[in-house]
Order: structure tokens, then C-alpha cells, then sequence
């Protein structure tokens, strides 16, 4: 579902007060609403507990045929059991509002959906940190790894699908719903739609072929390309605009638009929105593995954005539409569907130098047939830049529906300054070493700070219970970090680093990295890379 109802805010909603099952399942807070669905906090009497309910509010529910494709998919999401996926727990419908109305009974998830958290990072640094993003990046993936080896593809991964606990543990949701709009019911299937999110669409979804896997790992990369830069990588004024753009056009190197970022954050990036499957990760945990993998290789920088930095755009098509698609087609059912012959060892790396390879069938980034004139009118003057509101566009080819932390620090090295937490003072500077200020000096931010519980009471580790995990220092000043540590009782060590542009006393690095799992009982010394506040020499 493209405007989805993400578990986010609370408020009153039209069903608030009503109870579904029998009574087992008694609606409260509306949660979120969008074009074709609501979300709301629900309290199970059966098992004493929260939960979320997502309620369908369309016409799609007076058709049997959609329910009870609903309720398939519903029924096989919820085989899917992984820290990064939302769990379903039960499927139904009743009576609401005089509609029999479709619902999802989903684990209550306490938390801000991640275009939330982006937003934050936006205002406050232009973008997401790289490090931060590749961890989130790297998670969302591994939830796509589970759902792809059972079959699912989820084909409407966008930031609206994916929620950031309070403890920052990313969750994915929505899984199967976007095909079961894509069902074969008749009011959706009878003008031949795509079910997606325009900004988010892989080529071969706005083009109405069969997907596959890589088609959600094509929705990751322009994810990835979002939160790193904080702008899509398609830009136009309309959603069937935004769908030729991922049909024809290049998008740019997110480094063009922040300058922090290394090339192998481009080359990640490129790989992913490779127009040709063939040319993409070959699996989530292919992309996964390489997400990590650039996420250690490079030092935690903030975002650098050039201002007016433009990203590609679809305004071109005007009036046009794609070519025709073979309405015969069945939609692809069962396992994961591969229309596309995999790519022969000898494909250049793409971290290289790009040689020509065979397309195998499938058109090469600009070899698609152009679109021919349209005789269904022009496009919709909705959507647009940055904009989640699903929309249904009706025509014979496309239509479109609403659908960190983990940086391996180098190891530390240098410096003589220690500070130890147990039973230390808070400090406001960054090191003992930072005596003299130089030209550029840039003071502390003391309002980043991180709550004392972060260190008394940790998260807890998901693989050995006697375990936690080390808290995210990053970019908190010294002095806060320094009364975290207090609480505990933990030690830490300092070590200077020159960077004038989150200021003095901010933590740059830390090691054990964030997310690594520690023995509370024999906690480890925790060395801090701290900001001295003055420019790198």
C-alpha cells in the first residue's frame, strides 16, 4: 500500500471505540490513516496486550475475490518471524461502517515510522548520517533476505514501511499487502495497474512486468539515496512522470548532492538502481553484505549538502504514456519469480570499469522503447517531490498505488588522555589536549545529549540474554555521554580527533561500535573519538 497508515502518532479515528472478532479486539487511538487504510491502537482481551490493527477503508472490500486474497497473503506473512519484520498476528474482517472491512491484527510497535527520523536528520544535519543509514539499510535488508527465501517480495519498500523502535531497532511492515492488491481483482486489474509508490518504483514495475526480488532491492536503493541525501533521486510534478524517470533517466551520484559521501557509497547506490535486474545485487544478502562492508571501510563524517543540488527528472513525459503491456500475463504466484536469466561470472565488477554486457533479453538502462503518444489524456497533476500520497492512475499500461549506527570503527589509536566513568566527573571538553582554540574553532552543541538509561539499562542483546548491547554515542556531547557512563559505572577513554563541524566535545567514533554485544558483568573499556572543536590539520 503506497499511502500507508504507519504506527506513528495518536489520535481519534472513525472507528475508535468499535471492537472487531467478537469483541476480542477493541479499537482506541488512531495511529495513522491514509488513502486506503487505518491503523490503530488496539487492545487484544483474549491476551491481555496491545496490538495494531490496519483496517482496509476501500471499495476493494465488497469483493470477495480481494479478501480472500487478502487473508492468503495475511496468512503467509505471518510465517515470517524476524527482529526486522512487524509481526502479523491474526486476520479477519467485519462489519464497520456499513463496509465488510479487511483487517490485520500486527504487532504494536512503539516507535516513528522512518521518514520521521529522517526528517529529524534533515533539519538537523541536512542528512542522514552515512553510517546511520547504511546500519538502517542493512536491516531493512536483512527482514527482505527472510521474506525473499519464503517467496515474498514485498514491492513497496519506501521509509512510510518502515519504523525505528524507540531503542532503534528497525521494523518492516506491510508484507504482502501490495500484492494483494495486485490480485486480480477486477476494479484494480482491469486497466492493467502496478501496485508501488511512484517515487520508489523499480522500471519493471512502472512497465507492468513481473518482479521479482530485485525489484525491492531497487526500492532500497532509492531509499538509501534519500536518507543519505536527504532528496529523492527523481524529481517531477507528476506520479506517471515520476515513473518514466525511473524508466529512462540517470539518476545522480549521491555524492553530488552530499560531499561527505565516499565513492563507494555511489558505486553502492549505482549497483542498486541499475535499470536491468541482471545488473543489481544479486539478493538482499548480497547487498546487505555490501552495505557493511562500506559502512567499515570509511570515517563517520557529518553530510556535507551542496545547496541546489538538483536530482533527475521525469517532467518530460508530458502527455505520454509507456508502451502497451500484455494484459494476458498472469501475475506471478508462488516463490519468488526470476523472469530475468542471471548475469554470467563474467560481469564487470560495477565497482570498476564498466564493460558492455548482453542484455539477455531485457532492455539496457536507456534502451527501452520510447513512449508513444498518449490517447488517455494527460497525466494527473498530483504527487511530486518527496510526496508518499498514493495515487491510481488509470490507463492501459500504469498505474500507480498508494504502497547509524553500525559503522566498523578503526580501531583507536593514540592518545594519553583517559577519562574513566566509574566515578568520574562530567566533562564539557573534548580532551584535556584541546587547551588552545585555533582559527575555526567551532564550540560544543550541548544539547545532544543521551539519556542516562541508554547506559543503566541497555538493550538487551537478541542473541545471548545474558548479553546488552553498547549504546550509540555518536554525536552526543562528552558531558551528557560522561553522566551516561557515570550511571553505570563503566569506564571510557578519550582520544582526541580535529573536526570543527559538529564542535567540541562531540563523539566521533566510539569502539566496541554501537549494537556490539558486551558482557554487562565484565563491561569493557569504551574508547570515544571526541571532537576537539578545532579544524583537521
Amino acid at each position: 500500500m503506497s499511502q500507508d497508515a504507519g504506527q506513528g502518532r495518536a489520535g481519534q479515528g472513525r472507528y475508535a471505540g468499535r471492537a472487531l472478532a467478537g469483541g476480542r479486539y477493541q479499537l482506541r487511538d488512531l495511529l495513522g490513516e491514509g488513502g486506503m487504510a487505518s491503523v490503530h491502537l488496539a487492545y487484544d482481551s483474549v491476551l491481555d496486550r496491545q496490538v495494531a490493527i490496519k483496517t482496509l477503508h476501500t471499495e476493494l472490500g465488497r469483493e470477495q475475490a480481494f479478501r480472500e486474497r487478502f487473508r492468503r497473503e495475511a496468512q503467509a506473512v505471518a510465517k515470517l518471524t524476524h527482529t526486522n519484520i512487524v509481526s502479523v498476528f491474526d486476520t479477519g474482517e467485519d462489519d464497520l461502517g456499513g463496509l465488510t472491512t479487511p483487517y490485520i491484527v500486527m504487532e504494536y510497535v512503539e516507535g516513528r515510522p522512518l521518514g520521521s527520523v529522517l526528517d529529524a536528520d534533515v533539519r538537523q544535519y541536512g542528512a542522514m548520517p552515512a553510517d546511520k543509514a547504511l546500519k538502517i539499510t542493512a536491516d531493512v535488508l536483512a527482514a527482505l533476505e527472510i521474506s525473499h527465501e519464503m517467496g515474498l517480495v514485498h514491492r513497496d519498500i519506501k521509509p512510510g514501511n518502515v519504523m525505528m523502535t524507540k531503542r532503534g531497532v528497525v521494523k518492516v511492515m506491510d508484507f504482502g499487502i501490495a500484492r494483494a492488491m495486485q490480485s486480480g481483482v477486477t476494479s484494480m486489474t482491469q486497466t492493467g495497474m502496478v501496485v508501488g509508490t511512484p517515487q520508489y518504483l523499480s522500471p519493471e514495475q512502472a512497465l507492468g512486468r513481473g518482479v521479482d526480488a530485485r525489484s525491492d532491492l531497487y526500492s532500497v536503493g532509492i531509499m538509501l539515496f534519500q536518507l543519505v541525501t536527504g532528496r529523492l533521486p527523481f524529481d517531477a510534478d507528476s506520479p506517471l512522470a515520476i515513473a518514466y524517470a525511473h524508466v529512462q533517466e540517470e539518476p545522480v551520484a549521491p555524492s553530488s548532492v552530499n560531499r561527505a559521501l565516499p565513492p563507494a557509497v555511489d558505486a553502492l547506490v549505482a549497483r542498486a538502481l541499475k535499470k536491468n535486474p541482471n545488473e543489481r545485487f544479486p539478493s538482499a544478502e548480497a547487498m546487505r553484505d555490501e552495505c557493511l562492508r562500506v559502512a567499515s571501510s570509511f570515517h563517520a563524517t557529518p553530510p556535507s549538502i551542496v545547496p541546489g543540488a538538483a536530482a533527475a527528472s521525469g517532467a518530460g513525459v508530458g502527455s505520454e504514456v509507456f508502451p502497451p503491456v500484455d494484459q494476458s500475463a498472469p501475475a506471478p504466484t508462488g516463490p519468488v519469480q526470476t523472469p530475468y536469466q542471471p548475469v554470467p561470472p563474467h560481469t564487470p565488477n560495477p565497482y570498476g570499469t564498466p564493460t558492455p554486457a548482453p542484455s539477455y533479453g531485457y532492455p539496457q538502462q536507456g534502451g527501452y522503447p520510447a513512449p508513444t503518444a498518449s490517447s488517455y489524456g494527460p497525466a494527473p497533476a498530483s504527487g511530486g517531490r518527496r510526496s508518499n500520497k498514493g495515487v491510481i492512475i488509470g490507463s492501459a499500461v500504469v498505474a500507480v498505488l498508494a504502497a547509524g549506527g553500525l559503522i566498523a570503527a578503526l580501531l583507536m589509536n593514540g592518545g594519553d588522555d583517559d577519562a574513566k566513568g566509574g566515578g568520574g566527573t562530567a566533562s564539557g571538553s573534548a580532551s584535556a589536549s584541546a587547551s588552545t582554540k585555533a582559527a575555526g574553532h567551532r564550540g560544543p552543541d550541548k544539547s545532544r545529549t543521551i539519556e542516562t538509561d541508554q547506559c543503566t539499562e541497555p538493550e538487551e542483546s537478541y542473541n545471548d540474554p545474558d548479553k546488552v548491547k553498547v549504546p550509540n554515542f555518536q554525536f552526543k556531547y562528552i558531558g551528557s555521554v560522561q553522566e551516561c557512563f557515570n550511571a553505570a559505572g563503566w569506564s571510557l577513554k578519550r582520544v582526541p580527533v580535529d573536526e570543527n563541524t559538529y564542535g567540541e566535545g562531540a563523539v566521533m567514533e566510539q569502539f566496541p561500535i554501537a549494537g556490539t554485544d558486551v558482557d554487562p558483568e565484565n563491561m569493557p573499556e569504551i574508547q570515544l573519538k571526541v571532537s576537539t572543536g578545532n579544524p583537521p590539520s
